[in-house]
């Protein structure tokens, strides 16, 4: 008899779960959405609206064998998953993969791909009309909006601000300056260890010109800012316990075989585990090449062995524009830190979509 397989979330370890087991599972896949986003790429859709269609993978077409089921989730117990709309769906195995919230555009708001593809374009209308861009906050996610900006209207002046002194801590000196020079030549106005002394008066992503004053006496004046900093883990499924406690941020508590602890038919993979590294895509898809392995055991009546270790040390791909970018990447002799024609060849020249459109399918 075939066991069931119920998949919480489709992004980019549920997606990879659930096409890896339907063939060897009953799947269902449970998303309001009804595409797989790859949100690595959405950036790049706001500068480039023409090309934004490139970023959703749609469900329909994605599992091929499987049910997917357009609802959210409002509680998981040991044997299967409750609906908000009432229904039960029962299963064998629960993979938990519901990700992490993040301030549009660098993830859309939408569940709709229309609805996402008309924000789009809206913003970039927006974006389009302004000369003066401030970003809040200097990560990868800031950086690359500032990259992608500059690569599409080389003469926008573009400046982003962070509280922390220093430019992505944690990463090797050579990286970092590495970044600095090329973030210099495009011209990209850095304003690290400083904070706003109050928001701008117009909302995100709309044009209009303010002028703030950050907490070290500067004034920045421009017609556009975006956010681009602070994660939620999409946890609140689980807040009535009936599965598993929350660590404080939220997080659910994993074993190294990536098991809910205490479950061993329940797994998570993604921003919504515990484990200790920055929440990223390509750590979400390593959590699910764990799991997908530890299921297919189980399936086949044997013991799961594989296991999860994180690095001691970050990696990155980040891009500048298609052609520009920095990144540190796992080696045998520790952190290697990868020139900017890898960064390129890698991720930006399609960020991803390539690889996604062989191991998912078309995109919309």
């Amino acid at each position: 008899m075939r066991r069931t397989v119920a998949v919480v979330g489709g992004g980019y370890g549920g997606a990879t779960v659930a096409k890896a087991l339907e063939s060897k599972a009953d799947v269902v896949l449970i998303d309001p959405r009804e595409a797989f986003v790859n949100a690595a790429a959405s950036l790049r859709a706001l500068t480039r609206p023409e090309w934004a269609n490139n970023m959703f993978f749609p469900f329909a077409t994605l599992i091929g064998r499987g049910r997917v089921i357009r609802d959210r989730a409002v509680s998981v117990d040991p044997h299967g998953v409750t609906l908000a709309s009432g229904e039960h769906v029962a299963a064998d195995y629960v993979v938990l993969a519901t990700g992490s919230g993040y301030a549009y555009p660098a993830k859309p708001t939408s569940d709709s791909v229309a609805e996402a593809l008309d924000d789009l374009r809206r913003t970039h209308k927006e974006l389009r009309r302004a000369t003066r861009v401030l970003i809040l906050g200097a990560g990868p996610v800031g950086l690359e909006l500032a990259g992608e900006i500059k690569e599409a209207w080389p003469g926008k002046h573009v400046a982003v601000v962070d509280p922390a002194g220093e430019l992505l801590p944690g990463f090797q000196p050579a990286m970092v300056e590495d970044l600095r020079g090329q973030l210099d030549a495009l011209g990209i106005e850095l304003h690290l260890g400083a904070d706003l002394q109050a928001p701008p008066h117009t909302g995100p992503g709309l044009a209009g010109v303010f002028t703030v004053a950050t907490s070290g006496g500067e004034r920045i004046t421009a017609d556009i800012w975006f956010r681009a900093h602070g994660t939620t883990v999409n946890s609140g499924y689980l807040a009535d316990s009936r599965l598993t406690g929350l660590d404080p941020r939220g997080r659910v508590p994993v074993t190294d075989l990536l098991n809910v602890k205490g479950h061993a038919h329940v797994y998570a993979v993604g921003d919504i585990t515990d484990v200790a590294e920055a929440k990223m895509a390509g750590y979400a898809m390593q959590h699910a090449e764990v799991v997908v392995k530890n299921i297919t055991a189980q399936l086949n009546g044997e013991r799961p062995t594989a296991t999860y270790r994180p690095l001691p040390y970050p990696m990155v791909l980040l891009p500048l524009g298609s052609t520009g970018g920095v990144g540190q990447l796992p080696s045998p002799d520790g952190p290697f830190v990868a020139p900017r024609s890898m960064v390129s060849e890698y991720k930006g020249a399609d960020l991803f979509t390539g690889r996604f459109i062989e191991q998912l399918g078309p995109t919309a």
